[in-house]
């Protein structure tokens, strides 16, 4: 069995990961919409740095016969004299890559480009281009330079987009250098859990920081784990698990007093150990008290692309597209609600304000939930539509987060699992609401369909259900808020 880039990646995250890949794939999760989406926008990019190379030959591939043939092509390409290389592929022994550019500078010496839609290059991108190096001096070339192709992210679109001033080039040589050693170690520890019969061991352990997270997902459905166990701790770590593991620590009302935890941590084992919630009435009757009427419950959805669809926008920059406002006028008053969505393909930051503006009195409290992020798309907005920055600055001064007393462990119930999330706390305060009915169910659909069926034109026949199936999961969002908030009052 050969090893790709992609695989010896995996290995790094965790080396049950690879066995999994080559032995088991089908008990591995299908990749989700989103994430396919997050590669094609990776992909779009690539085509914009591509164009720094302008003297490049794309080789590629479309289906598995071109994929196996695509090392002699790329051969044959160099023999031809093609000096730049796009998606060319390599093979060492047991070792093959996909290369993103490789540029011809001498007599079998390279200079080496891996294209990341990331704003900057990571430590990762250096074991990724370890691997690449590896197996290219493994076929006798010498590796003159090694760097990062990413995203430029002060960069600001005014028409046709420039892939000079999208693209920002970081040169990482010696990092990855530095790193051959440890790199031929690691391909000796992934072939050797390739040829292995029996899988490595599943635990989150053995998982890399940056691989932690999803591999704990895969690990608790490998393992069919039950809510309650150790697992469920907030904050978790590799190391918080291997020292659990030893101590052979199942559940979380088995973890002693005296064993380590972080004060989050601690709070959320202590209402799992009293099987009841946690509450701070006083604190939070102080909190409540400060909000003002009318209370306005609000929520955005936005846009984000690594290449800006309108002028004025920069690379990953959250713009809302649509926003949920239910209102209290006074205590006691009938709660009422209006909203916004742009159904056009047009910058929605002046519609969108103006809307806003016209709904949303100039006092009272503007409740959210996260308030960081409206705050922030509050401060976008200003700056893309200038003649309402004073309107978005007086908002930003009203705004309160409903996520506080949950952070800040003033109400903490062992079903929230350690998260202040409000799809965590919600079907715990108010069970009668559920986005599992929803058409869409979290906001990266949200943002994908939006872009999908608006911008992109990609969703024919679906574009109306799409964007009403939008306007509910918006304003059960800020619905959610409402009823959590009379939860808390009724404190």
């Amino acid at each position: 069995m050969t090893i790709s880039k992609s695989e010896y990646m995996m290995f790094l995250k965790h080396p049950a990961w690879l066995w999994l890949k080559k032995h088991d794939k089908t008990k591995l999760p299908p990749i989700d919409d989103n994430t396919q989406a997050l590669f094609d926008a990776g992909n779009l990019f690539e085509t914009y740095a591509e164009q720094l190379f302008p003297d490049g030959v794309r080789l590629g591939f479309n289906d598995y016969n071109e994929y196996l043939s695509l090392p002699e092509r790329t051969q044959e390409a160099l023999k031809d004299g093609v000096t730049t290389i796009f998606q060319g592929r390599f093979e060492h022994e047991r070792l093959t890559f996909i290369c993103d550019v490789i540029t011809i500078v001498g007599d079998k010496e390279v200079d080496l480009y891996e294209i990341k839609s990331s704003t900057k290059a990571k430590p990762e991108h250096e074991f990724d281009l370890a691997f690449q190096m590896v197996v290219l001096e493994g076929r006798g070339f010498k590796v003159r330079n090694i760097s990062v192709a990413h995203v430029n992210n002060q960069f600001v679109r005014h028409g046709k987009v420039d892939p000079k001033e999208l693209t920002k080039i970081t040169d990482i040589t010696d990092s990855v250098k530095a790193k051959r050693e440890l790199t031929l170690q690691n391909i000796n520890g992934a072939l050797a859990v390739v040829d292995s019969g029996t899988h490595p061991s599943l635990s989150p352990s053995l998982a890399s920081p940056d691989g932690f997270g999803d591999w704990l997902s895969i690990y608790k459905q490998l393992m069919d784990v039950g809510p309650g166990s150790v697992y469920d701790l907030c904050s978790l770590n590799a190391k918080t698990v291997e020292e659990l593991e030893q101590q052979g620590i199942k559940l979380l009302t088995d973890i002693p007093g005296d064993f380590a935890l972080r004060p989050k941590q601690q709070m959320q084992l202590e209402a799992a150990k009293l099987n009841k919630p946690i509450i701070d009435t006083d604190k939070i009757k102080a909190y409540l008290d400060s909000f003002e009427y009318p209370l306005y419950f609000f929520d955005y959805e936005t846009l984000a692309s690594i290449v800006p669809y309108f002028d004025g926008l920069k690379p990953y920059q959250q713009v809302p597209f649509q926003y949920s406002l239910h209102i209290l006028d006074s205590p006691g008053s009938e709660l009422r609600h209006v909203e916004y969505l742009h159904r056009d393909n047009t910058n929605p930051a002046e519609p969108l304000s103006k809307t806003l503006k016209s709904q949303i009195g100039d006092a009272g409290s503007v409740i959210t939930w996260n308030m960081s992020f409206e705050k922030a798309c509050n401060k976008v907005l200003g700056e893309l539509v200038p003649e309402y920055a004073e309107f978005y600055e007086n908002l930003n001064s009203r705004i309160v987060d409903l996520m506080i007393p949950f952070s800040n462990g003033w109400y903490v119930d062992k079903d929230f699992y350690g998260s202040a999330s409000i799809k965590n706390v919600l079907p715990v305060l108010a069970p009668d609401l559920s986005y599992k009915a929803l058409g869409i169910q979290e906001g990266g659909s949200a943002q994908r369909l939006w872009m999908e069926a608006v911008l992109d034109g990609k969703r024919d026949g679906e574009k109306e259900i799409i964007l009403s199936d939008l306007v509910e999961y918006c304003g059960l969002d800020t619905m959610a808020m409402v009823k959590i908030y009379e939860n808390l009052a009724a404190l």
